[in-house]
C-alpha cells in the first residue's frame, strides 16, 4: 500500500485561485504543541470474544454497546460511565440470526427523557445481504426491552444497515440508514455495477410513542457500505455519508434537514475519489449550536489519508480540509467538538511495528497538535472501528484488542477496551 505524500501548501490553493484554476487543496499547518492528554486505562466491562464497540452520550454521560459471540449467538449488551467506571452490563437482545459485520455497528442511546434506544442487525433471508435494521426501546433503564420493530415498510428481502439514530427535537427519534430494495442482487461485486440498481440513503422518524411519522429517501444513490453519521445541530439534524456519482466517484457529502425536507446533498470536499469498489470507510460528524466537524478518509491517487473540515453555518458550507494523520492511514476516523470550537480526531495510523490507534486536536484554522497513541491496533477487519466519545472533561475511548498483537500478551478472542482523558478547559 502506498504511502501519502506531503501535502501542497495552502499558499499553492491561493496561488491557483488568483490564476482561475480550480483546485482542492488541504490545510496541513504547523503543528501546535497544545494537546497533550494523558490516556488512562479503564476497566472494560465487555468479556472476551467482544467487538463492535460503539458510544452515544446523552446528559447523564457516556454509554459504551458492543456485541458478545458464543458461537452462533450474538449479544447486544451496554453499560454506563460512572464516576466508579463502567456499570455492570446489561443486555439488550440476542439472536443466532443476526448480522454481525465489522463495520456495520449496533448502537444503544439514551434520549433526553430517559428512554433507552437500541439498533441491531437481523436476518430477513438466506442471501447474504439479506437483513434488516431491528429497533427497540426500554423506559426502565434497560431492565425491560420492547419488542423489536422496523424503521423500513419495503418489506425486501435486502439491505438495511450502516444505521446512524439520533435525537429529534421534541423528543422523537430520527434515524438514516442504507437502503437496498432497489438493488437486484446479494452480492457486492455485483451490486456495485450500474445495471443492478443503487443503494440509496433513506430516514425515518417517530414521535415520542414511537408511532412511525416519516420514512422518506435523503440520496438515492449512495456508496454501497459506507457508515453514515448524523448530528443535531442549532438549525436541525446534518447526515454525512459517502456518495457514488454514475462516474464511481465516491466522495463525502451531507445534507440537512429543513422545513421537514432533506436539502440536496452536497460534497465536504471535492476529493475526487474514483473508485469501483465501497472502501467500506464512512464519515463521522459532531456538532455544537451551528459549528459542525466532519472527519473522513480519501483514498485519493493511492494515498490513504484522513482529514477534518469544519462548518461555522450548520453545515451549509465547510472550510478547507485539515490534514489528521501523520504519514498514511487506514482511515476508521471519529471526531468530537470541544466547547471553543475546536475537535479531537481519532484515526488508525501506519506506524512501523503496528498500526495505531492515534488522536490529535485540531483548529478550524488549521492548527493541529502532535498526535498522541492511544493504543496498537490490528490493521485486519476484526480489528473495527475505534470510538470517541466526550462529556464535560473527559474524553473516552474505545476499540478492538486483537489477541493475535504480540504487544498484549495474551490469549484468547477479540475484546473491547476502553480508555479515559482528561481535556484541557477550553472555552470560547
Amino acid at each position: 500500500m502506498m504511502r501519502p505524500t506531503p501535502l501542497i501548501g495552502l499558499s499553492l490553493a491561493l496561488a491557483a485561485a488568483l490564476a482561475g484554476r480550480p483546485t482542492v487543496v488541504a490545510i496541513d499547518a504547523t503543528t501546535q504543541n497544545d494537546f497533550a492528554p494523558r490516556v488512562s486505562p479503564l476497566d472494560s466491562p465487555a468479556a472476551s470474544n467482544s467487538a463492535q464497540p460503539q458510544l452515544s452520550v446523552s446528559a447523564r454521560g457516556v454509554l459504551l454497546s458492543w456485541i458478545e459471540r458464543n458461537g452462533a449467538r450474538a449479544t447486544l449488551k451496554f453499560s454506563d460511565r460512572t464516576p466508579a467506571g463502567w456499570s455492570e452490563a446489561r443486555t439488550v437482545a440476542s439472536g443466532d440470526n443476526w448480522f454481525v459485520n465489522w463495520a456495520d455497528v449496533p448502537s444503544v442511546m439514551r434520549l433526553a427523557d430517559g428512554t433507552l434506544v437500541a439498533h441491531w442487525l437481523q436476518k430477513s433471508g438466506t442471501s447474504t445481504y439479506a437483513y434488516d435494521v431491528r429497533l427497540s426501546v426500554s423506559k426502565d433503564g434497560g431492565l425491560m426491552w420492547s419488542a423489536s420493530f422496523l424503521p423500513h415498510s419495503d418489506g425486501t428481502q435486502s439491505e438495511h444497515g450502516f444505521a446512524s439514530l439520533f435525537e429529534m427535537t421534541g423528543g422523537g427519534l430520527g434515524l438514516v440508514w442504507l437502503d437496498g430494495r432497489a438493488m437486484h442482487s446479494s452480492s457486492h461485486d455485483t451490486a456495485a455495477s450500474n445495471t443492478n440498481g443503487t443503494m440509496a440513503l433513506r430516514f425515518g422518524a417517530f414521535d415520542r410513542s414511537r408511532k412511525q411519522t416519516t420514512e422518506v429517501p435523503v440520496d438515492l444513490r449512495v456508496c454501497e457500505c459506507c457508515p453514515t453519521t448524523a448530528a443535531m445541530t442549532a438549525d436541525g439534524p446534518i447526515v454525512a455519508f459517502r456518495n457514488r456519482t454514475e462516474q464511481e466517484i465516491r466522495d463525502i457529502y451531507v445534507s440537512r434537514l429543513e422545513q421537514g425536507k432533506w436539502s440536496e446533498p452536497k460534497p465536504v470536499a471535492s476529493d475526487g475519489w474514483h473508485i469501483t469498489g465501497c472502501p467500506v470507510n464512512g464519515p463521522m460528524l459532531a456538532a455544537r449550536g451551528r459549528t459542525v466537524v466532519v472527519a473522513w478518509f480519501t483514498g485519493t491517487d493511492r494515498q490513504n489519508r484522513a482529514f477534518a473540515a469544519f462548518s461555522q453555518d450548520a453545515g451549509r458550507t465547510f472550510g478547507a480540509p485539515i490534514r489528521l494523520d501523520d504519514s498514511g492511514t487506514l482511515g476508521r476516523v471519529d471526531v468530537e467538538l470541544l466547547d471553543d470550537g475546536s475537535a479531537v480526531a481519532s484515526w488508525m495510523e501506519f506506524a512501523p511495528s503496528a498500526t495505531e490507534f492515534r488522536i490529535r486536536r485540531v483548529q478550524p484554522s488549521g492548527a493541529k497538535s502532535s498526535a498522541a497513541t492511544v493504543a496498537p491496533m490490528s490493521s485486519g477487519r476484526s480489528s473495527g472501528y475505534p470510538r470517541l466519545a466526550r462529556h464535560g472533561n473527559e474524553l473516552v475511548m474505545a476499540w478492538v484488542e486483537s489477541a493475535s498483537l504480540p504487544a498484549t500478551g495474551r490469549e484468547g478472542g477479540p475484546r473491547v477496551k476502553t480508555a479515559v482523558a482528561e481535556l484541557p478547559r477550553v472555552g470560547r
